[in-house]
């Protein structure tokens, strides 16, 4: 039986990776991952990881890896459906009924869902410029929010006016039907009189654009006292709230240094238009491991600015932990005399502002005090623990002068001299380096000699060209503005690019999974690769993610090398060729010449 995307999605979604993979390995906390020895090789020291926000498990020793699905696959000697069959009953998920796809049942794609989304965003754009439509909206952000036209254009704001049918009528003449605008969230449908309606009304509306630039969604905030006072648009074949980041597309060319979270739209615009473009918000929802997953792969700090009331300060505890998981540098702003970030902007001017970004706090104050509330210091044996546990906080910090900064805050804390806890830190990150040192050491021997690789067999070929495509196909696996730019055109890579077939196998399979209906998620690879491949290109993800420069000079310095190679190996085709030729026209003149002699 072949399930459908979504049906596997909602099997990995709804598998906890910890529970599943604890039942066959024991497996400790270290630091955001979880480590244990494989179960799929024999060895002493662990080198086997789990990343419960990121729902993969990879060993460094025999190169293991994958989703749960894969986990399963080798662990219980299963094929890709049974393996998901495996899981679905494991979690009370029934299973569908023989090629059941929501979406196809639907008939809307994705790609037709992107199209409607633009379309209705020049049309909400349209609607904000036109005096006779959009004089409430307009007022609303130049007026109200003191925004210039060019912020309102940058951001392609709109506004829907408060009919019923406008856009419905609209969309209809542009030929899309009632069924396809209620799949993508812009219409609903009565259920009194069975006729559809516009889903944004008497809204000013914020497009939700993606990184590679589609228009995937829409916020729209009420001019009047209605309920709710922001709409968002529901999931569709195109958009899932927990995947996306408003203003990312923005942000993603600041980030490098930081980004800034914030709690909705206009706290975002304010920052971007004073200055602050790495700015982003979740849609609608509390920020979940998935945009933790998405602020890992642009920057390694977030500061984390939220409302200055309860409800704010209780949201951004939450997220301090989720971004913390996975490896996050999370720090905090504490606003005084503003309750959001686009009052303080406008009431102290964005130097002021600045400064507070710079003075954020860490999230270390907020940790150490998590463990202190579970002990009590007044016994020796929870002191001992608490000062362990604070210890492990403070040697995961790089710099020597955090940890100096946070030894004297722990030591303060904990009634303990700082010597006696800077001891233990030390040798906590000397066992940390020790164990970083043996992982790396196994890894690169099993890297770096490619002969008899059963993988990828052709590896030892071209070390060169091997090294580049391992940093495309690694960059398109967790950037999809990469894969969108190539399926654009805009980066020239072709599937004959690559030197190895394994390789292209790969660059085939991302780059069909990213043109679907569903879109690329790295669990769906185990349907074209089995469990080592999937393991092998695993390996190709992490080897880019523990690299700070993933920028797109990267990307297209390696697609370049690519291209060099093959275009150096057609050249030197038609040089043989050429020669060849050469050869067969002086042995037939020759030939000739013998001829006319006798």
């Amino acid at each position: 039986m072949r399930f459908s995307d979504s049906f596997v999605q909602e099997v990995v979604d709804r598998t906890d990776i910890e529970e599943l993979i604890g039942r066959y390995v024991t497996l400790k906390r270290g630091g955001s991952n979880l480590m244990g020895c494989c179960p799929f090789h024999s060895e002493k020291t662990p080198s086997f990881s789990v990343s419960p926000s990121k729902k993969l498990f990879y060993c460094f020793g025999c190169q293991a890896g994958g989703s749960v699905i894969t986990f399963v696959q080798k662990a219980e000697n299963l094929d890709f459906p049974e393996a998901v069959e495996y899981l679905a009953n494991r979690a009370g998920i029934p299973l569908p009924r023989e090629s059941e796809d929501p979406s196809a049942e639907r008939g809307v794609s994705r790609k037709r869902v992107l199209e409607m989304n633009l379309e209705a965003a020049r049309f909400f754009r349209a609607c904000l410029f036109d005096p006779n439509i959009g004089r409430e909206g307009m007022r609303y952000f130049r007026e109200d929010r003191r925004m210039s036209e060019a912020t309102v254009k940058h951001f392609g704001l709109g506004f829907a006016p408060n009919s019923f049918n406008m856009l419905t009528d609209h969309m209809h003449r542009r030929g899309y039907t009632d069924e396809e605008l209620i799949a993508a969230c812009l219409c609903g449908k009565s259920q009194k009189t069975g006729r559809a309606y516009d889903y944004f009304r008497n809204r000013v509306i914020f497009p939700i654009i993606d990184p590679s630039g589609n228009v995937v969604a829409f916020g729209g905030r009420v001019m009047d006292d209605s309920k709710p006072k922001y709409l968002n648009s529901s999931d569709t074949p195109a958009f899932k709230k927990s995947r996306h980041l408003f203003a990312l597309n923005f942000a993603k060319n600041d980030c490098a240094e930081r980004m800034i979270l914030c709690e909705g739209y206009m706290d975002v615009i304010a920052m971007h238009a004073a200055g602050f473009s790495s700015a982003v918000a979740t849609l609608g929802t509390a920020i979940t491991p998935e945009h933790a997953r998405i602020f890992s792969k642009y920057t390694k700090k977030v500061i984390i600015s939220y409302d200055a009331d309860e409800a704010g300060q209780n949201a951004a505890k939450k997220a301090m932990r989720i971004l913390g998981e996975v490896g996050m540098d999370v720090r905090v702003l504490k606003m005084n005399g503003a309750k959001d970030p686009d009052e303080f902007i406008r009431k102290f001017g964005a130097d002021r502002f600045r400064r507070l970004l710079e003075e954020s706090k860490t999230g270390f104050e907020y940790q150490t005090e998590r463990v202190l509330a579970r002990y009590d210091l007044s016994l020796g044996s929870d002191k001992i623990k608490a000062s362990g546990e604070i210890c492990a906080l403070i040697a995961d910090y790089w710099s020597p002068v955090e940890r100096e900064v946070y030894l004297a805050y722990a030591s303060q804390a904990l009634g303990l001299p700082v010597d006696v806890l800077k001891n233990s830190v030390e040798q906590i990150r000397r066992k940390n380096k020790r164990e970083m040192v043996a992982r790396e050491s196994r890894e690169a021997q099993a890297s770096v000699k490619n002969f008899g690789d059963r993988i990828n067999p052709e590896a030892s070929t071209d070390p060169r060209a091997v090294s580049a495509e391992e940093t495309v196909l690694g960059l398109l696996v967790i950037f999809e503005e990469y894969r969108t730019a190539v399926e654009r055109g805009e980066v020239r890579l072709r599937e004959e690019d690559f030197v190895t077939t394994f390789h292209r196998r790969v660059f085939r399979a991302v780059m069909d999974r990213h043109a679907s209906p569903s879109g690329f998620r790295f669990e769906l690879l185990g349907m074209d690769f089995e469990p080592d491949e999937l393991g092998r290109i695993e390996r190709m993800e992490i080897a880019r993610q523990q690299l700070s420069q993933n920028g797109p000079e990267v990307f297209r310095s390696a697609v370049r090398v690519l291209s060099e190679i093959s275009e150096g190996k057609a050249r030197s085709g038609e040089d043989l060729n050429a020669h060849l030729a050469y050869l067969r026209e002086k042995k037939a003149k020759l030939h000739k010449g013998k001829v006319e002699d006798k």
